[in-house]
């Protein structure tokens, strides 16, 4: 059990380094690809998929952290 604890919580932390990693900081994610983000508008479409996929990410990994504690 202890075994696919940590498995899952390795899983689920490269998933969150890479949503991370996808995001733009301060440019978002039109930049990555040629646009060109001078103007200010809010998340829409992929960005904002990835905004929420890494929140829910984040409180999966913390969850996953308290459970692989408490199973030691």
């Amino acid at each position: 059990m202890k075994n696919i604890a940590i498995v899952f919580q390795i899983i689920v932390s490269l998933g969150l380094v890479v949503l991370i990693l996808l995001q733009s900081k301060g440019t978002g994610l039109g930049t990555a690809f040629g646009g060109g983000g001078e103007i200010y508008r809010t998340k829409r479409g992929v960005e904002k998929i990835l905004y929420l996929s890494t929140i829910i990410l984040a409180v999966v990994f913390f969850f996953s952290s308290l459970v692989s504690i408490l199973i030691r």
